[in-house]
């Protein structure tokens, strides 16, 4: 039997319990009501129930074997609600289809942790969370094929979950979030790999750093699901269980400066703490890296860009030029080469391709092999006006700057000036504006007898160009 929901379960039993019992013991002494010591564990059961019942109807496609698993982890626990239960019994219940939206609000059990954290300074809410969560992957692992309406519940409760915590603020000993950052790219270079570094880094603190890049709402949480659905995989290989041949290749669409490198990054450090890959550092290329200009070069400059990122992922830029050429271009023979090595080393490297959208498609369409490789894109809209200013602040605080009010408002009238079609540079286009008002305030200071701190570190309105004026605005390059 899959044991994973055993497992899961007793954990949730055990330490959303000993919360329990820890705050009734503080409720009694308050002369409040509490929560009945004789009970404790049993309410914790209750709650696990419940949220495995809800998780397994999340997908409406309740199975024999998800039934099994509910009633094995349960059963024990549970036993004069469930003696003697069969799945055709639970089903004919409608006792699982009835939970379906205990993962749309916080439960009543969940009200008293979060009142504790709010009362005691105590982070019982974080860790029912952490534990919770847990039971959904489990559940998701019952079954070989793992829908995205499974992964949806699961992060559709975790993000309601956290919404109430921070509804009641942050309490101590929780996790505290990454501190906000740009994804507007550092300038182009492999990252080192992560060999010799203290080990794979923990998946909370990378999807901490994810949630702290500005904006990019809509590919977190398509991030999740690509880790989510990672982590119910390994839960069944580590118990020894088939798993389904997943594609980890991604397409990336969007606009330069749109975090695509740095999202990349990110995930090539979170697939080595996954086990896909074992050393999780980037390299970064694109055609000129790929495509020599003379017959029988190409193929072996593909293969050194996939010997540097062995055990890692490799991220080629702009990949859509691979197509463009006449017919004596060697672009296709790299496209050949590139679904080759991905075969050959499906263990071993991970493939994220990136560029505008139409062109992307075009180059998928290129190769019948390319489309089965790639299955998942992620597209990165463009920054809005406020999530330009918020990258902006975020560059300034690191480069020791302070932007002022009238900065920010002339920076926001020059940013919405800017035309946000094909090309548009985005978190580029945000750090050459600040560059370009430092390098101004620079020469304004420049003549200042004696300047304070604060006028060395400040960029005031008369630092940041008028619409029209100042850098150039896209970043395209093809």
């Amino acid at each position: 039997m899959n044991d994973a929901l055993v497992t899961s379960t007793r954990r949730f039993v055990e330490a959303v319990g000993d919360a329990l019992a820890e705050v009734s013991a503080g409720l009694g002494s308050a002369g409040t009501p509490r929560v009945d010591g004789a009970r404790w564990r049993h309410d914790a059961a209750l709650e696990a129930f419940n949220l495995a019942c809800a998780f397994v109807a999340a997908d409406e496609r309740i199975s024999d074997d998800e039934l099994w698993a509910l009633l094995g982890a349960f059963g024990p626990l549970l036993e004069t609600r469930l003696a003697g239960a069969t799945p055709a019994a639970l089903r004919e219940s409608g006792l699982v289809e009835a939970q379906r939206g205990f993962l749309d609000q916080p439960s009543p059990l969940l009200e008293v942790l979060l009142a504790a954290d709010a009362r005691q300074g105590t982070a019982l809410a974080r860790r029912y969370h952490d534990l919770a969560a847990d039971v959904g992957f489990a559940v998701a692992a019952v079954d070989l094929h793992t829908s995205r309406s499974e992964l949806e519940a699961i992060e559709r409760f975790r993000a309601m979950v956290l919404a109430a915590i921070a509804d009641r603020g942050e309490q101590p000993g929780a996790r505290p979030p990454a501190p906000p950052s740009t994804s507007a790219p550092a300038p182009a270079a492999p990252s080192g790999p992560a060999d010799g570094d203290g080990g794979p880094r923990p998946l909370a603190d990378l999807l901490a750093e994810l949630d702290g890049l500005i904006g990019l709402d809509a590919v977190k949480h398509e991030v999740r699901l690509v880790v989510d659905l990672l982590r119910v995989q390994r839960l069944r290989a580590e118990r020894g269980l088939p798993t389904m041949t997943q594609s980890r290749h991604l397409v990336f669409t969007g606009n330069p400066g749109t975090g695509k490198t740095t999202v990349a990054r990110l995930l090539a450090q979170i697939y080595r703490t996954l086990g896909v890959v074992e050393r999780g550092h980037l390299v970064e290329t694109d055609r000129a890296g790929l495509v020599a200009g003379y017959v029988g070069q190409t193929a072996p400059l593909v293969q050194a860009r996939f010997d540097e990122a062995d055990q890692g992922v490799l991220l080629i830029d702009e990949a859509y030029a691979l197509v463009r050429g006449g017919e004596r271009d060697f672009g296709r023979e790299a496209i050949d080469a590139i679904v080759k090595l991905i075969e050959d080393r499906r263990d071993r490297v991970v493939v994220i391709m990136a560029g505008y959208p139409d062109e992307m498609e075009q180059l998928i369409d290129a190769n019948p092999g390319l489309r089965s490789r790639f299955p998942k894109a992620i597209h990165f809209p463009d920054y809005s006006t406020n999530e330009l200013l918020a990258i902006i602040d975020s560059i300034g605080a690191r480069s020791g700057y302070h932007v002022s009010p009238g900065a920010r408002a002339r920076a926001r009238i020059w940013l919405d000036a800017v035309p946000r079609g094909r090309g548009f540079g985005n978190g580029r286009t945000a750090r050459n504006l600040l560059e370009h008002a430092v390098a101004t305030h620079a020469s304004r200071l420049a003549d200042v007898e004696d300047p304070t701190d604060e006028e060395l570190t400040t960029i005031v309105a008369d630092d940041v160009p008028m619409p029209g004026q100042g850098p150039i605005t896209t970043a395209r390059r093809d």
